[in-house]
């Protein structure tokens, strides 16, 4: 059971986000996005961005967002101003790569209209392709067959991604956590998502306090762990929603 909000969140000192979805309304940063992040920094509220984008995409959003840094593909990267760090361990990345490219090719005999993603030539850990036009039972099977050859599969409102086992995005964040920001414990966090592949992040063993904003309502048959919270508001109206619940909380 999916809970409203609640009338106060006293020790939260960190945001963890997605961004498709959940930052983004219809696709766009909105003008009251913005004014929420810049709101919650000026109240020493941090935000730490968590997304499944390319880390070329993830690396400029960085610079630009008044946020202490983001994690690219799903737990992978992390980026914080100048600096860079592999958080999964991938001793040679042209061979990794050649790999990632070898399932997909097996994957799109079995499904020849998915199609790489226009951002896949910008990452660096993971492969995408398009969502669109796939059906649950096909990315259940494309799920299966990833995993079949040892591979991890998750998938977004944007794209699939084909990954190693272990990359998820509550992995990332907990490596950021030990070894840039120690003084945060898990329980001092609150993270916030609308897909799948923000499954990981509402895993209460990992993360006890988890929001989804309510778009997650349409996959919460295709999950198995589900956001403790739910705003009322879907995408980026729904992190607003809970940005101003913490800026009031005390």
């Amino acid at each position: 059971m999916l809970l409203p909000l609640p009338l106060t969140f006293p020790k939260v000192r960190l945001i963890a986000t997605d961004v498709d979805g959940t930052l983004t309304q219809n696709g766009k940063f909105s003008p009251a996005l913005l004014l929420a992040l810049d709101a919650l920094a000026a109240a020493g509220i941090p935000v730490l961005l968590t997304t499944g984008r390319s880390a070329g995409w993830v690396n400029g959003l960085a610079e630009y967002l008044p946020v202490v840094g983001a994690i690219a593909e799903n737990g992978a990267l992390f980026y914080k101003g100048h600096h860079s760090d592999l958080l999964v361990p991938i001793p040679d990345i042209v061979a990794h790569r050649q790999a990632l490219a070898k399932v997909f090719a097996r994957l799109q005999a079995a499904f020849p209209q998915i199609h790489e993603s226009s951002d896949n030539r910008f990452r660096i850990t993971d492969w995408t392709f398009d969502v669109k036009g796939l059906s649950v039972e096909d990315l259940q099977e494309l799920s299966d067959r990833a995993h079949d050859q040892g591979w991890g599969f998750t998938y977004s409102t944007v794209q699939c991604h084909i990954r190693l086992m272990q990359q998820d995005k509550a992995h990332g964040l907990e490596q950021v956590l030990q070894r840039y920001f120690p003084e945060w414990s898990k329980e001092d966090v609150v993270t916030i998502g609308d897909s799948p592949n923000d499954e990981s992040l509402f895993n209460g063993d990992r993360f006890p306090v988890s929001v989804g904003v309510a778009n997650i309502r349409h996959y919460v048959d295709q999950i198995q762990y589900k956001p403790k919270f739910v705003t009322e508001a879907a995408e980026a109206e729904g992190f607003c929603e809970l940005a101003q619940l913490l800026l009031k909380s005390p």
